[in-house]
Formats: structure tokens, C-alpha cells, sequence
């Protein structure tokens, strides 16, 4: 571990988790050539960032949002900014790292309780910049990811809960009733109740009508 000199601020301390072995194994590199950072762990797992952050207590923890198996990255990010962690009685501040820019993602990212939302294409420096301001629990968001959370201000997409987003992504592959609540694990009934409900927010009344609009509206994970 490095130390800083007399009088320097100390570096920011940041857990990178990233299920994809080589992406993690190339910001790893990337992160240990920037300056003023200093990488605490690394984890391919939701699960193994929250046991990690309780043991390393991180400044910042590199959030992707799609984790394989287990936890995703924003169920992941709710559980550590929900409170303290256990071991080390700090709440980090967790920085989105991801490919994927939907107003869904984007907005399940920031409800839970994102500092920031970047997005892999970002070039390095501007990567480093937003892990020192996630730090000092400042806000950065990627560009695109700016410009589609002003146009939702001004012009604001219906808001799904996240049953509703689960059933409307069920919805999307074609599947019928009958298999999606085999899928979720809920009664028929309960899923043309929620299917009545986004039809009503989205403005349509007909299955198609409403895959449409959400993808439209970029509303699918």
C-alpha cells in the first residue's frame, strides 16, 4: 500500500467489481497508473463487492450493473449505500461503470443510490475525474447519460415499478401470461393486474402497443 507524503492527501480508495475477468483484470491495470488512486480489491460477484467493502472499507466502489449469477450491480449498490457497512461502519459512494445507457438502467442505477453513472466508452482521464469527484460524494454522469436525465426532467417518462419493469421485460420476448407468471413466480391474475396497470401508464391497450412505446422510450433493462 502507498503512502502519502507530508501534507498530500491521501489516495482514493476504490473497489472495482466487474464479473468479466479481463474488462476487471484491464481497469485494474488501467486504475494502477492513476494518480491519486489506489485500488483496495476487486470482486466478480454482487455478493463478494458487499463482503469485500465491509472488510476494506473503500472511498469508492466500480459498480457494473450486469453481474452474471446472484445480485445484480444495482441491487448490489442499494445494499451498500442502504447503511454501514457492518465491519467498517462506512457507507461508500458507488460509481456505475457500464455498457449498458437505458432511462430503465439509468434510473434503477440512481434510485438505489448511484454518486454517479459512467459509461466504459468514457476515455480514462475523464474515468479517474469522476472516481475523485464520486469520492468527495460529487456527481458525474457521462454525457449521453446527462443529456437522457435532462430530457426525462423535462419531458418525464412513466414511472414502472420494478415488478412492472420485470413483467414488461417478460412481455418483450413474446412470452404469454400464463408463462410469465411461471417465470416470476406470481399467480396469472396478479400478472394481468400489473399488465392493466402499464397499459394505463404507457397509454396503450394492447401488448404490442406497449413493447413499442417502451422500447421507444428506452423503458427495457
Amino acid at each position: 500500500m502507498t503512502h502519502p507524503a507530508d501534507g498530500a492527501s491521501a489516495p482514493v480508495r476504490i473497489l472495482v467489481c466487474d464479473d468479466h475477468v479481463v474488462v476487471r483484470a484491464g481497469l485494474l491495470a488501467l486504475l494502477d497508473s492513476a494518480p491519486g488512486i489506489e485500488v483496495a480489491g476487486e470482486a466478480g460477484t454482487g455478493e463478494e463487492a458487499l463482503a469485500l467493502a465491509a472488510r476494506l472499507a473503500p472511498d469508492v466502489v466500480l459498480m457494473d450493473l450486469q453481474l452474471g449469477a446472484g445480485i445484480d450491480g444495482v441491487e448490489a449498490t442499494r445494499r451498500l449505500t442502504a447503511a454501514p457497512a457492518p465491519g467498517s461502519g462506512r457507507v461508500p459512494h458507488v460509481l456505475v461503470l457500464t455498457t449498458y445507457d437505458t432511462d430503465a438502467d439509468i434510473t434503477r442505477a440512481i434510485e438505489a443510490g448511484a454518486t454517479g453513472y459512467l459509461l466504459k466508452a468514457e476515455r480514462p482521464e475523464e474515468l479517474f475525474a469522476a472516481i475523485h469527484a464520486a469520492a468527495q460524494g460529487r456527481t458525474t454522469l457521462s454525457g449521453p447519460v446527462a443529456g437522457r436525465v435532462m430530457a426525462n426532467m423535462r419531458s418525464p417518462r412513466p414511472t414502472l415499478t420494478d415488478r412492472e419493469r420485470d413483467i414488461l421485460a417478460q412481455l418483450a420476448t413474446g412470452l404469454g401470461n400464463r408463462e410469465i407468471a411461471r417465470a416470476l413466480f406470481i399467480s396469472e391474475a396478479t400478472v394481468k393486474t400489473h399488465l392493466r396497470r402499464i397499459y394505463d401508464k404507457l397509454g396503450v391497450d394492447t401488448r404490442a402497443g406497449a413493447v413499442a412505446v417502451a422500447k421507444e422510450q428506452r423503458l427495457l433493462p
